[in-house]
């Protein structure tokens, strides 16, 4: 069974009004070598648990990575391998603001490790860009493609938003045929949401209504798919072979280590399903890191739901071997309501197919596909039912 490596870097030059990562705009300087020591800290702490097996991809995430150097990186790879059995072949990637890697650093990423970029373009339009509080500019975004491709990393993701500010259709579609010009292996398109406790949440921007962002999400998909690359994730699109290892994990419902602050992690043992939870604010990580993170057991009556939450968002759905193998529970309790939800057309598959998977209705209305699979509210002693 595959095994991923989540490593949060929690540092931005700025903090985006959109986003509701786990991110702080760097007011000192970077505690780079700090930093690498406490996630290497953090590893040996949770190595035992995952002893004889292989992890098969990396994501560096944040945050924004990329303000760690190369040199910084080289060490942490080198530290991980003391404590971790990581595959010669393993899916390294790197996130990357196009605004904070200087020139000609991407060769260097890629002999400290590096072998997958996925770099934050959200936008070709530079006005937008402003709007949504992004330190770079189309220009940024333009030479790090052209410099992704001379150094050997053309297995790239870009990283773009639909309904905008101010944005219409073809502002949408003019962003994505300016993304594939520049040949990424994979994109991932999705839509601007309001999320609680952000900036924009507080002080909304002019949005397009739910028509218009329905529409630019059709024509986008048929644009993409009209340029080789296929839709299999609610957002994601890659060419023949490039869907990203790393977040088919996730989707799959497979094991993960999450390290550094704020990191989340996900381990399977038997039927118990654990999750892993790090303090957030980087100052209380540093001294509570070497301990590792805290566990907990997933309650058996919200595995369905953790389950559906990831395998319904994948266009190639899953089969009734696969929610067994990932979750050990029985399938009896889940097939009424998949039935439920395929007679509203909003699922497909079964005993005909052998897979379920979400329809194009269904993905358009997947909250409420979802919702059929939250556990049911335990009835209080002495209540009726």
């Amino acid at each position: 069974m595959s095994l991923g490596l989540y490593l949060h870097f929690p540092w931005c030059v700025r903090k985006c009004p959109y986003c509701d990562f786990n991110s702080h705009a760097l007011r000192d300087e970077l505690p780079e070598d700090r930093y690498i020591d406490t996630l290497l800290a953090d590893v040996a702490a949770q190595a035992p648990r995952v002893a004889g097996r292989q992890v098969t991809s990396l994501f560096l995430g944040g945050g924004t990575p990329s303000l760690f150097g190369p040199a910084s990186l080289a060490r942490l790879f080198a530290g991980l391998r003391r404590h971790l059995d990581i595959a010669s072949d393993a899916e390294v990637t790197l996130e990357a603001n196009p605004a904070t890697v200087e020139r000609g650093r991407f060769a260097e990423y890629r002999d400290a490790g590096i072998n997958r970029v996925s770099l934050g373009a959200q936008s070709f339009n530079d006005e937008t860009l402003k709007v949504l509080g992004r330190i770079h500019q189309t220009s940024d975004v333009l030479r790090a493609a052209e410099e992704l491709h001379a150094a050997g990393l053309s297995n790239f993701n870009l990283d773009l938003m639909y309904a905008l500010p101010h944005q219409d259709v073809s502002g949408a579609l003019d962003d994505l045929r300016q993304a594939v010009q520049l040949a990424p292996a994979h994109v991932s398109h999705y839509q601007l949401t309001l999320e609680p406790g952000t900036l924009f949440a507080a002080q909304p921007p002019p949005l397009p209504d739910d028509d218009v962002a329905w529409q630019m999400q059709l024509e986008s998909q048929a644009l993409l798919a009209g340029h080789g690359y296929a839709q299999y994730e609610v957002s994601a699109y890659a060419r023949a072979g490039r869907q990203c290892r790393h977040n088919l994990t996730y989707w799959r419902f497979g094991d993960y280590l999450g390290v550094g602050a704020g990191a989340h992690g996900k381990l399977r043992s038997g039927a118990r399903v654990s999750r892993s939870t790090h303090l957030r604010e980087p100052r209380r990580y540093f001294a509570s890191a070497a301990g590792g993170p805290e566990w907990r057991l997933v309650p058996e009556q919200d595995l369905p739901f953790e389950f559906m939450m990831n395998a319904l968002r994948l266009t190639e759905g899953f089969t009734e071997e696969e929610y067994l193998a990932a979750t050990g529970r029985d399938f009896d309790p889940v097939r009424p309501r998949l039935e439920e939800l395929a007679s509203g057309g909003l699922v497909q598959g079964g005993a005909d197919s052998g897979r379920w998977r979400t329809t194009a209705r269904g993905m358009q209305f997947l909250n409420e596909v979802l919702q059929r699979f939250l556990p049911e509210p335990e009835t209080p002693a002495g209540a009726r039912a």
